[in-house]
């Protein structure tokens, strides 16, 4: 009965003498909770062993090249670069029928997708606007191309764009005006370098929805013709222009005729004398603004 009692205490006592030690669970609490430290040290032994390796080899690479390699923390210096191949819903932001591609200094047009109705544009380096930009994208209604180098628009470039209502090429490099599409209401081509003989003579006269136009501060040295009687709004400030005639707003075979729908006329910053044209306004409900003495 003794001897059983002993041999019972031996096999409860050995257990709790030498009892194994958690080193799979010390383990695991020092790569969760102190990881920065366990990342440097690997990157280090890393490093050290590949300068042993170069000096092995007698390779000529830099220490700086190897322990980019080995880091990525120290790629975080690298500047981020932009690629204009990338799909355009990629590059830009593709949201309901409208396409953004603002501020993110692409040089062309991206290729868009079909059912765009709304494409901004603004503040790029677009130098240039091909026919071929628009040839398949029937569905656009409003264009802004605000803020970029564009210096020429090929021939056609908007003429399919049969819906096309609103079109902005304000603070470009433009000499001259594109045929503009036959829908268009509003159309803004301030601070370009568009000088008269850059605009044709009926230019605007078929576009009998046009009622907002922006051409202020160009080169202008006289009033467009032909001016839709859609029009409300005509900008001209800050131009060149010297001279207007009686048929610029009115018709002066026709003392009755009045324009009913323009609401204002800005043509201040030109050295032009208003109230040496006063027979020039009779047609008008309000005078233009501008110098007059």
């Amino acid at each position: 009965m003794e001897t059983l009692q002993a041999t019972f205490f031996l096999f409860v006592f050995v257990p709790l003498v030498n009892p194994a030690p958690p080193l799979q669970q010390e383990s695991l609490q020092f790569y969760e909770y102190d990881t920065d430290v366990s990342m440097e040290s690997l990157t280090q032994q890393d490093y050290e062993k590949q300068s042993k390796d170069i000096r092995k080899d007698g390779t000529n690479v830099s220490l700086d090249t190897s322990l980019i390699l080995q880091s990525d923390d120290s790629q975080l210096d690298v500047p981020p670069t932009k690629d204009t191949n990338l799909p355009t819903c990629l590059l830009c932001v593709c949201l309901s029928g409208s396409v953004y591609c603002e501020e993110i200094d692409i040089e062309a047009v991206p290729p868009l997708p079909k059912e765009t109705a709304y494409l901004y544009a603004r503040f790029n380096k677009i130098k240039r606007i091909a026919a071929s930009d628009f040839a398949d994208i029937t569905t656009l209604r409003r264009i802004d191309f605000s803020g970029n180098r564009i210096e020429e628009i090929e021939d056609g470039a908007f003429s399919k764009l049969l819906l096309l209502e609103e079109l902005s090429l304000a603070e470009n490099r433009l000499v001259k005006l594109p045929v503009l599409p036959p829908k268009l209401t509003t159309f803004n081509a301030n601070q370009n370098r568009i000088k008269s003989r850059g605009i044709k003579a009926n230019a605007f006269k078929k576009l009998t929805n046009l009622a907002y136009l922006y051409l202020g501060h160009n080169a202008l040295e006289s009033v467009p013709l032909n001016l839709p009687e859609s029009l409300r709004i005509l900008h001209l400030q800050y131009n060149n222009i010297t001279s207007i005639t009686d048929d610029t707003f009115c018709k002066s075979n026709n003392t009755r005729y009045i324009r009913t729908r323009m609401d204002e006329i800005r043509m201040e910053g030109n050295p032009i004398v208003l109230a040496k044209h006063v027979n020039a306004f009779s047609c008008l409900r309000m005078l233009p603004v501008g110098t007059y003495y």
